[in-house]
C-alpha cells in the first residue's frame, strides 16, 4: 500500500508524462479530512484531459492504487479523481479559471511536485 504522498508523486509523474500545464500540489491534511493532498493540473482539451485522466488511472492502478471513484468523465472539463488520501483534479483551462480550487484552498503548503 502506497502512502499519500508516494499516490501524489505518482499522480503528478503521470499528469507531467503526458503534458499536463501547470501541475500543482496541494498538501491538504490540516485543513480537511477529505484528503491529505489535492493534485491539480489543466488539459489543452477535452481530449488531453481524458488523456490525462487515463494516465493517472493507468500508472496508479499499475502500481496497486487503483482510483475509489471518478466524477465529471462525461462533462470532459473537470474530472475528480479519488484516490483515497488524494484527489486528482484534472480541469479544462476555463473550469480550472472558474472554479479556482487554489484560491479555495489558499491556506493549504503549495508543494513542489518535484520535491516529493
Amino acid at each position: 500500500m502506497m502512502t499519500p504522498r508516494e499516490i501524489a508523486k505518482v499522480a503528478a509523474k503521470a499528469l507531467d508524462d503526458k503534458k499536463a500545464i501547470d501541475v500543482k500540489v496541494l498538501k491538504t491534511e490540516a485543513q480537511t479530512v477529505l484528503a491529505d493532498y489535492f493534485v491539480i493540473c489543466n488539459g489543452s482539451s477535452s481530449t488531453h484531459v481524458k488523456a490525462l485522466v487515463d494516465e493517472v488511472d493507468k500508472q496508479l492502478s499499475e502500481a496497486g492504487e487503483p482510483p475509489m471513484r471518478r466524477e465529471g468523465l462525461r462533462s470532459d472539463i473537470w474530472v475528480l479523481m479519488d484516490f483515497g488520501s488524494v484527489i486528482v483534479h484534472i480541469f479544462t483551462d476555463e473550469a480550472r479559471k472558474f472554479y479556482d480550487i487554489e484560491r479555495l484552498w489558499s491556506d493549504a503548503e503549495a508543494v513542489d511536485p518535484s520535491s516529493l
